[in-house]
């Protein structure tokens, strides 16, 4: 797969794992299920975009990582707020996340600059 290589992929998939291993034992089903839907959306994402032939493709997928990490970003402060996620651990997944998303950024800018247009932000 094309993705393994990239830093942003690694860090988001070890991410996604440690939300997994963490809420194992979480009883609170809801919760639990939506930080971990969140959390595997970025890396699949990712993976699925740079599979796509066009640029154009390729950041319209990584637009949608980038969205799902500010998704994760809220379900952490709130799990933090509601005590499902110990501050320590939340506030080290927020600034994982947050990096994350600053390359997903940066990847999304140089891949419309490569094809000469403008999408997103």
């Amino acid at each position: 797969m094309k993705c393994e290589s990239l830093e942003v992929w690694q860090r988001s998939t070890t991410l996604c794992i440690e939300i997994y291993r963490y809420f194992d034992a979480c009883a609170d089903y809801s919760f639990k299920d939506q930080i971990t839907r969140s959390a595997l959306s970025v890396p699949s994402n990712i993976a699925e975009g740079l599979e796509r032939i066009s640029d154009k493709e390729k950041a319209r997928f990584l637009e949608i990582a980038k969205a799902s990490a500010s998704e994760l970003a809220t379900q952490i402060y709130i799990g933090i707020a509601i005590s499902r996620i110990t501050p320590e651990v939340g506030e080290q997944w927020r600034l994982e996340v947050k990096e994350i998303a600053a390359m997903l950024g940066g990847f999304i800018k140089w891949l419309n600059t490569q094809q000469g247009r403008k999408i997103g932000k």
